[in-house]
């Protein structure tokens, strides 16, 4: 197993979006070896490209042997991992140490998917009998707005009942998560030099101004709505650029805000109207130039399928996350959806990347066990 997340770690699939050229058509690469290991087991393998993306950005999926007219479930990790840059590793040798082994992707997600991956093999014979079947789906683009999951859920959610998709939770069950605007915000203003400030107009000085008030009265009104495992929604300032020379009064300027919303505060409608709304209401001199969204995830603690994971495991525990995954965008298209899996999340995309080999064998375990649970 340790040799399989070697190998995993070793395809370079960096997003492209976020790190470009850095492994061109390496989601690809990443699909047929995970298809080349399943395929000997008895899975139909499809490799299913993703509109709006490149060929060689597509879609795996894996429908496990046996009747089609049983209801199934599916396991499902991303293909992709974030970019490299600053990493004190070499992020694709895959190297062991210290009980570890370290790389770009080892903790989000290879080693949760190859947990799940040893999970079918060493239940391989009983695959095509059980009476709930267990495919697997690798989605591609998940570290930077879901294209995968989001075409998967519109057109293939209907299919299946319920969703573990492999994250570093450190084996709890993480049902319920936060959603995340990404919104660009532009201001306008009128160059000058820098001699006689007064006869421009300082776009950064009217960005700041609306940022004062982005985070005073917005960031409580979006406070106000509570989750009682989530907390409260948040707002982060992320980026701000402006300006060309300190000798030109500025006439543009820009910031990217990073907003977790919680459940409630986007039942009736997304944070990104919430935001413009705001803008409008008062006054704010600025135009939203970009955004991307994703909603928050939520599934009932009593849901049949979470019950019977719990009797499968009486130790597995229920919890919440304010990151966001593949699974909310399942969720949203109305497939029941958790993500699980070993390794934990404080070592994803950091500078040296692992997963302690006892914590990827413990989820090849839960795995191994959880899939043979499925006989009863």
């Amino acid at each position: 197993m340790v040799e399989l997340l070697q190998a995993l770690v070793r395809i370079p699939s960096v997003n492209p979006e976020g790190d470009p050229g850095v492994s061109p058509g390496g989601e690809k690469k990443m699909a047929e070896f995970v298809g080349g290991f399943l395929e000997p087991f008895g899975f139909e393998i499809t490799l299913e490209e993703v509109p709006g993306v490149a060929a060689d950005r597509p879609n795996l999926i894996a429908r496990a042997p046996g009747s089609d007219e049983r209801p199934r479930i599916l396991l499902g990790p991303h293909l992709d991992t974030v970019g490299i840059a600053g990493m004190s590793i070499d992020p694709f040798r895959a190297e062991i140490r210290d009980g570890k082994v370290h790389g770009r992707g080892t903790s989000d997600t290879k080693g949760p998917m190859a947990a799940m991956l040893w999970g079918l093999k060493e239940n391989a014979p009983l695959l095509a009998q059980l009476p709930v079947a267990v495919d697997f789906i690798g989605f591609m683009g998940e570290e930077s707005s879901q294209p995968g999951s989001r075409h998967f859920g519109q057109h293939r959610a209907a299919d299946y009942q319920f969703a573990i998709v492999g994250e570093p939770t450190s084996l709890q069950a993480v049902y319920c998560t936060k959603g995340c605007l990404w919104a660009t915000l532009g201001s306008r203003g009128k160059s000058t030099h820098a001699s006689q400030p007064e006869l421009g107009e300082n776009a950064i000085l009217k960005m700041l101004t609306a940022l004062q008030e982005l985070h005073g009265l917005f960031l409580q009104n979006l406070r106000a709505s509570k989750h009682a495992v989530l907390g409260s929604s948040t707002l982060n300032l992320g980026m701000i650029e402006g300006g060309t020379r300190p000798n030109i009064v500025p006439a543009h300027a820009t910031a990217t805000l990073d907003i977790r919303s919680v459940p409630s505060l986007v039942r009736e409608r997304p944070a990104v109207e919430l935001l413009q709304e705001f803008i409008a209401d008062r006054g704010l001199d600025l135009e939203l130039l970009s955004f991307a969204e994703s909603p928050p995830m939520e599934m009932s603690a009593t849901h049949p399928w979470l019950q019977k994971l719990q009797a499968l495991d009486p130790k597995l525990v229920l919890t919440g996350a304010p990151w966001f995954s593949d699974a909310a965008h399942l969720s949203a298209a109305g497939l029941p959806s958790i993500c699980l899996g070993p390794g934990s999340i404080d070592q994803a995309h950091t500078a040296d990347e692992f997963i302690a080999i006892s914590e990827l064998e413990a989820g090849a375990r839960y795995f191994s066990k959880m899939i043979a649970g499925l006989t009863i």
